[in-house]
């Protein structure tokens, strides 16, 4: 560990003397590895995390998109910003921190690092990654790959860790800040370690997003999207819907088509590139998932399909009745269970979807845009998404609020949580 720590410390001493347009010369290449090798990059992904093979492919495609998006964006956001001032001149310059520490998360096991190691790297950063304990192979190959692409050596390390050296690594001198994807109980974990030794941390962390379908809604529009908003990567997202708010006008047709859209997602070959849904990452996963299904049909929910477990495959998943009490409501369901809970007007709309712990996003969809443009304020989540899913997208920032943590990733304001924001004054005398 000490010997990745003072590499990334030594390297960081000539990376931050590379030029801007230094630095960004690496990523042309990084994208094209991530290109030509993206069905070797997606087997890996698929192997060790059970992701179905296509949606790995279009995960490592989507970090080749990251790294042109800054390729061709971050000079204009690190440029030093004129103010004006009664000064004879006065700017901010953005300068890196050092190195960083990156704890990640297996669900999706290149994106995820790609979308804080690339921001990190750009603004001058070194990068030392923790990533989780069931992907190491996916954690060897990137680095494996940040070096085949010319990197530096030091400039990105896998640091294979156990979670109780986590404490020892955040409070070396060596490290300035620490980017956690992951659960809020390490989000808190890693707060309070990170807030006693004064360091900044970004903590993107759980979602219990709500999908919100209004009476004027496009029903068809809405069930195809929210198929792939809760079943992609078989639920397995922090920013997947997991809390379907229908008008009870329309619950009975929503849930009509959006049970026969999910009876027609294809199971099987997690290596066929038609199959949509595959198990879950660990058995462990799919216990928890099925005792907080279990526990709110206990309580009173309805079970219009699936609600059966196979090893780590768990079926896909529709209940109705769903209320505030119920852990599908409550909690945060990591897996393909889509949870029904009807409501009569737009505010009480609003205030269940508040009705959560986490703030992550929220889907709305309706024909009356207008309207719920008026009420974007009223809502208590990191993002608003309008007749669509929530997604992440390099061009838009994303992170949430309240237990979904803080900081934001991607976009600019990504690219400059890891900076030293620097003031300069000059009057001439």
């Amino acid at each position: 560990m000490e010997t990745t720590l003072t590499r990334a410390n030594e390297t960081y001493a000539a990376w931050n003397n590379l030029p801007l347009n230094e630095r960004l010369t690496f990523l042309p290449n990084l994208a094209q590895h991530l290109l030509e090798n993206k069905t070797v990059f997606a087997a890996v992904i698929t192997s060790e995390m059970q992701k179905p093979i296509a949606q790995a492919i279009a995960e490592v495609e989507k970090c080749a998109l990251l790294c042109t998006y800054y390729f061709e964006n971050a000079s204009s956001f690190l440029s030093a910003k004129i103010i004006k001032t009664e000064a004879s001149e006065s700017f901010v310059t953005y300068e890196p921190l050092g190195v960083i520490l990156g704890i990640m998360p297996w669900n999706f096991p290149f994106w995820q690092v790609f979308r804080y190691a690339i921001p990190a790297l750009v603004s001058g950063n070194t990068v030392v990654v923790k990533h989780a304990s069931n992907v190491p192979k996916c954690a060897q190959l990137l680095q494996d790959l940040f070096e085949e692409a010319g990197f530096p050596l030091g400039c990105y390390q896998n640091l294979a860790l156990s979670s109780v050296e986590v404490e020892e690594v955040i409070a070396n001198p060596i490290i300035k800040a620490v980017s956690l994807t992951g659960s809020e109980f390490a989000g808190k974990a890693v707060a309070a370690i990170a807030g006693k030794h004064l360091k900044k941390c970004v903590l993107e962390l759980g979602g219990n997003n709500a999908f919100i379908v209004l009476e004027d809604a496009d029903i068809e529009a809405a069930v195809a999207i929210a198929v792939n908003a809760r079943m992609q990567n078989a639920g397995q997202s922090c920013i997947a819907a997991k809390r379907f708010l229908v008008h009870e006008s329309i619950a009975d047709a929503f849930i009509f088509q959006f049970k026969a859209a999910l009876q027609n997602l294809k199971t099987g070959d997690i290596y066929d590139k038609a199959t949509q849904i595959g198990p879950l990452a660990r058995l462990d996963l799919a216990a928890a998932l099925d005792n907080q299904v279990q526990k709110s049909i206990a309580m009173g929910a309805q079970l219009i399909l699936g609600g059966t477990r196979d090893g780590a495959f768990y079926a896909p998943t529709l209940l109705a009745k769903v209320t505030p009490q119920m852990p599908v409501f409550t909690e945060e369901t990591f897996g393909p269970v889509a949870a029904i809970t009807t409501f009569s007007n737009l505010d009480e709309a609003i205030a269940l979807s508040n009705q959560s712990n986490f703030g992550l996003g929220v889907s709305i969809f309706t024909q009356d845009i207008a309207k719920i443009k008026t009420k974007i304020a009223a809502f208590n989540e990191g993002a608003v998404f309008i007749n669509e899913m929530v997604k992440s997208d390099p061009r838009l920032p994303f992170g949430g609020v309240k237990n979904s943590g803080y900081g934001r990733e991607l976009a600019e304001e990504g690219l400059k949580e890891f900076v030293n924001t620097k003031t300069v004054f000059i009057k001439c005398l």
